[in-house]
């Protein structure tokens, strides 16, 4: 089951990361990002903005998202899952920053 999960995340990930950064590339804002950051901490905020900017790719209507919330805030299952997919973000911006250049 947990590869299963991990296999749909990564899926996932290769599908909308080229979505966020082709729009990224179509209107440069202050939103736009690298997976270059320069400490851990940065990394893993990182991390739950492309998770979050994830979410919003696939349901942009926010009153769908905001209605949704209450329910999964109050889910343990869902939002262990929804840590997995912050950590495969991190690993995946770690790995880009050679563990912060201590390679």
């Amino acid at each position: 089951m947990k590869l299963a999960l991990s296999v749909l995340v990564l899926s996932l990930a290769l599908v909308i990361l080229p979505a966020i950064q082709a729009a990224d590339e179509k209107a440069p804002s202050a939103d736009a990002f690298s997976l270059i950051t320069s400490t851990p901490e940065e990394g893993f905020q990182l991390a739950v903005k492309l998770a979050r900017k994830t979410v919003k790719t696939i349901q942009p209507d926010v009153e769908v998202l905001h209605a949704q919330r209450d329910a999964y805030s109050k889910d343990a299952g869902l939002l262990i899952e929804a840590s997995q997919v912050v950590a495969v973000h991190f690993q995946t911006i770690a790995q880009a920053n050679d563990f912060w250049r201590g390679k």
